[in-house]
């Protein structure tokens, strides 16, 4: 059965949606990254980037959720759009804006604005003003249309959702929600020495 390691944050519940819609049979296993669980060795043979998602397929691992999506889609012929160039083209352009656009600039936005040991104006500004500018990216896109690639629903929109709407897996598992110094050192172990 495959596994998923998940928690509550954006990018695993894209995950999560995809097997859900699909009826995917997985094992989901919680990985608590306020208490520094994504640093463990046995997390790390998984995922090197210690992030979230990764799943394990039999003998085929993949970490990101951009690649699990698109490893999933193919795998089992779901929520992929036609089989043409042009929608392939289309596919991995917005998938790809998703993760170099979106995921970023919407984290960090969240990041300096709400768990920065240090608040700095800057960053703060511009992380939010970049997330602004992707999401009327978005918006303009499906102002025009029902779904990101037109009339299809893909793993484009679930992608998208994930920044948009967590899933309801935060139900199963317990995760830490504080942001105490057990926290701190997990999510930022090289600010540790500063923050003690």
């Amino acid at each position: 059965m495959l596994k998923f390691y998940y928690s509550g944050a954006p990018n695993p519940t894209k995950v999560a949606l995809f097997l859900e819609e699909t009826g995917t049979p997985y094992e989901a296993i919680p990985v608590d990254t306020r208490k520094g669980e994504q640093h463990k060795s046995e997390f790390l043979a998984i995922n090197p980037n210690a992030k979230l998602p990764a799943i394990v397929d039999r003998d085929v691992t993949v970490f990101d959720s951009s690649a699990i999506l698109l490893y999933l889609a193919e795998k089992t012929g779901k929520f992929l759009p036609a089989k043409t160039d042009k929608a392939r083209g289309e596919l991995l352009s917005w998938m790809f804006f998703v993760s170099s656009g979106v995921g970023p600039y919407f984290g960090q936005s969240v990041h300096f604005r709400n768990y920065a040991p240090e608040k700095i104006a800057y960053a703060i500004n511009r992380y939010a003003f970049e997330a602004q500018r992707h999401a009327g990216i978005l918006n303009a896109r499906l102002g025009n249309q029902k779904y990101m690639l037109g009339d299809t629903y893909t793993i484009v929109d679930m992608n998208v959702w994930g920044w948009a709407r967590l899933m309801a897996l935060q139900d199963r598992h317990k995760f830490k929600t504080e942001m105490d110094a057990e926290a701190l050192q997990a999510m930022f172990p090289h600010l540790s020495a500063k923050v003690a």
